[in-house]
């Protein structure tokens, strides 16, 4: 069975969803390996600290489910382009700010902002897939983790080399910028679904979700929350935990979120060829476990080189949890264009809402060994959830991939 032929504009596309993707997690990345330093110049203990991280989850409960309506009338392309410029000058507002009131109110934009760039990018990536009738969203997700990389490795060299943090992410938000106005003119234009008919328009507005689609959205909600639990686990302590109880130092602190982001990217290069075989039910079982095990030996045995592995296989664990989890969010029956996403992306902001607060809180009162025991316990709720994934692989897929047998002699 042959492979249906892409044409350019969608190979360009899907190029300019990269780049958002890309580029979104590099804002995180940029910002989160020097944590330790912004929080020693705020002078905020680690309860304080995860409570001011919190309010980016605050934003984005507060605007996150506007984002369907406004994409539905500006488009993704045009939302995803616009969020990203805020959101680089969010982010240098964040680093600037003099104290930890103003720097919870800077990560309230970014959190808002951020809702924004999320839903844009993923309805666009799936409309992309769409178009090339395969599963490509892992990929898309694992330029996210590319970008966060690149974004973790220049942290550590700007930390390195004792670049002030408020000169790096300024001139990291210039060149942000400047590539998603390049991506932006690959994507594709237009509206991100068929417009209906209005009897049909009518029709769907009338009808109920429901109850088992909304049970269903919400276990897939569920097992995205403990996906973004584990993301956090790098993104506001790694380095944190690496420098203050493991005795690393700055730089080497910073590998830690370096190496969960670049298993991530492994994990989603390679995860949309293993649901295909495999299905999403196993794949993400697996993972699941990978994430409890690896995480829970690291803990259990703590060391710098250990801890860093830990992460590492955390990150290979949940590389396709979100991506699976808003695939078939966005597939629910009953929803209209871009409502189930929406939706479980609202909740997916409310888990790296609790998770920074939780682990601080915990540390606080024992120590911050202790409070990443919250990674062990995601891993184990994702692969007990992952019983409502399908477990059936792509056959359509695997039969393209498969040679036709040559007819006997």
């Amino acid at each position: 069975m042959a492979i249906t032929a892409v044409s350019p504009v969608l190979r360009r596309a899907r190029v300019g969803v990269f780049i958002l993707f890309m580029t979104n997690g590099m804002v995180w990345a940029n910002i989160a390996p020097r944590f330790p330093e912004i929080r020693a110049n705020l002078g905020l203990s680690y309860g304080q600290f995860g409570l001011a991280v919190m309010f980016s989850g605050f934003g984005a409960l507060a605007f996150g489910l506007a984002a369907a309506p406004v994409i539905r009338r500006f488009t993704s392309a045009r939302v995803g382009l616009f969020s990203m410029v805020l959101m680089c000058m969010g982010a240098l507002l964040a680093v600037l700010a003099p104290n930890g009131y103003l720097f919870a109110i800077a990560f309230f934009m970014l959190g808002a902002i951020d809702s924004f760039v999320d839903v844009a990018q993923n309805a666009h990536g799936l409309r992309v897939q769409r178009e090339y009738g395969r599963n490509i969203i892992n990929a898309f997700h694992g330029m996210w983790s590319v970008g966060a990389v690149i974004g973790g490795l220049t942290a550590a060299a700007a930390t390195a080399l004792d670049i002030p943090v408020a000169t790096h992410i300024a001139v990291i938000s210039v060149v942000l910028i400047a590539l998603n106005v390049v991506g932006y003119r690959m994507l594709l234009r237009g509206p991100d679904n068929e417009p209906e008919p209005a009897t049909a328009s009518a029709e769907k507005g009338k009808q109920r979700v429901a109850p088992r689609v909304w049970v269903m959205l919400g276990v897939l909600s569920l097992i995205a929350i403990c996906g973004a639990w584990v993301e956090d686990a790098a993104i506001s302590w790694s380095a944190n935990y690496l420098h203050d109880e493991l005795d690393a130092v700055a730089t080497v602190a910073t590998f830690g979120f370096v190496a969960l982001m670049a298993m991530h990217f492994v994990g989603r290069m390679i995860g949309d060829r293993l649901i295909d075989r495999y299905g999403q039910r196993f794949i993400t079982r697996v993972g699941g476990l990978i994430t409890a095990i690896g995480m829970g030996a690291a803990l259990l045995w703590p060391s710098v080189p250990l801890t860093i592995i830990g992460f590492g296989l955390a990150g290979l664990g949940v590389a396709t949890t979100i991506p699976v989890a808003m695939h078939m969010a966005d597939e629910l029956p009953g929803f209209r264009t871009g409502t189930g996403l929406t939706i479980l992306s609202w909740m997916l902001r409310l888990g790296f809402m609790l998770s920074p607060v939780i682990v601080g809180a915990i540390a606080d009162e024992t120590n911050l060994r202790t409070g990443l025991s919250l990674v062990v316990v995601a891993g184990v709720i994702i692969a007990l959830a992952a019983q409502v994934l399908s477990k059936r692989p792509n056959r359509h897929v695997l039969a393209a991939d498969t040679p036709e047998p040559h007819p006997a002699p």
